[in-house]
């Protein structure tokens, strides 16, 4: 079909064709191709919990007790005791009265915005929020008011301006992947109760990475106790698979009965959860993991500031390279990986035209040595002649 081979030739033509790429993860920290060890910075495995020993035997025992598939999805088939164990102490870590586990972060905002929003309903959304999050919102059928990114005083004129006949919703990304920057939760909760709109955040990046003990921007801010919506991931800093939403006795039941990318999926293997729960309480029980994976965060930072790389500053340890240019951003990546670095690079339609990027992500297993080492041959390949950069 000739629409495909377009398509195609143009992505290859501007620098925009993305594949797959087959590799062995043999540790939090490295992976092996074609007989070759390379140092992932790529990776969202934030705690480095995907080869911690007691969440892998959790997995491995779930197996031998309950075989390898959920058999269907948990309104018809039922769940198993896992399943219920891992939802009441998502609730009680994110301070919520209950929860609900989806099987992707994904899905978790697809099911929670379609089911909240209605067609009479407003929902202001952050520009750079996730494709999740824009998908939930035009899924709904609500209307959608965008607002500039992180700017509190265009949020603020869009809920006085905006006529709403219905409910409003106030929905952002709490640390957002691509730049790493957080929501600033404070000031929307704030505007959320002078115009009595919904707040709902979404902690994939945040959930084991912030807060007080791990526990996402609104306990970072302060503000737990309005935020009515905490949605997060389990795939991430919890080393497994899935997603969540946390909230009130109530919301959980309603969306429970509303949410179409629940209510028609097969429930999340046995393994899956045993393993997504056995990370959550090592993540309680060593704060550790915490504070380490800040300590190799704020030392990345330092090392790149001081080498005057073009890094957007932050906290979390998602630290964007912006290079501009596709090509270039291409290139470094390559060149990167020639030298044992997996970086990826970040081009449209995944950030905006010209702010192409090396996405750098830092773990808790990273050892300081090879961070450093890392930041050494990042910046010989950015400062080398002929690399243009912003």
């Amino acid at each position: 079909m000739q629409f495909l081979t377009d398509f195609l030739k143009q992505a290859k033509a501007g620098n925009l064709y993305r594949k797959t790429v087959t590799y062995n993860p043999i540790s939090p920290t490295c992976v092996q191709m074609e007989g070759r060890r390379y140092l992932m910075l790529a990776s969202n495995n934030y705690l480095g919990l995907t080869h911690d020993p007691a969440v892998q035997q959790a997995a491995i025992d779930a197996i031998r007790l309950y075989g390898t598939g959920s058999g269907g999805a948990r309104l018809t088939t039922g769940t198993y005791l896992l399943v219920d164990q891992l939802e009441q102490e998502l609730a009680r870590f994110k301070e919520a009265e209950a929860a609900l586990v989806f099987n992707t972060g994904y899905m978790a905002n697809l099911g929670v915005l379609s089911s909240l929003a209605e067609p009479r309903d407003v929902i202001f959304s952050d520009e750079l929020n996730h494709a999740s999050i824009i998908d939930g919102c035009r899924l709904s059928r609500a209307q959608i008011a965008v607002y500039r990114h992180a700017d509190m005083e265009h949020l603020h004129n869009l809920l006085e301006k905006t006529v709403c006949m219905g409910k409003r919703l106030i929905v952002t990304d709490g640390v957002f992947s691509m730049d790493g920057d957080l929501a600033p939760l404070g000031e929307i909760t704030r505007l959320g109760e002078l115009y009595d709109a919904i707040i709902v955040v979404d902690d994939a990046h945040s959930t084991g990475v912030i807060g007080p003990g791990g526990k996402g921007t609104a306990a970072h801010f302060g503000v737990s106790d309005k935020v009515q919506v905490q949605i997060g991931t389990l795939s991430k800093a919890l080393g497994a698979e899935g997603g969540f939403v946390a909230g009130s006795k109530e919301l959980i039941d309603y969306i429970k009965n509303k949410a179409r990318s629940f209510i028609f999926s097969t429930a999340l293997a046995p393994a899956t959860i045993a393993a997504a729960l056995a990370a959550l309480r090592q993540l309680v029980t060593r704060p550790e993991l915490v504070t380490r994976l800040t300590d190799n965060t704020q030392y990345v930072r330092r090392l790149l500031q001081a080498a005057k790389l073009p890094v957007v500053d932050g906290v979390t340890p998602i630290i964007p390279i912006i290079v501009g240019a596709e090509e270039a951003s291409v290139r470094l990546a390559y060149e990167l990986k020639q030298q044992g670095i997996i970086i990826t690079a970040i081009r449209p339609p995944t950030v905006p035209t010209g702010t192409s990027r090396l996405r750098l992500t830092v773990n808790a297993a990273h050892e300081l040595d090879e961070l450093a080492w890392a930041v050494d041959i990042i910046t010989a390949a950015i400062n080398q002649p002929g690399m243009r950069v912003r």
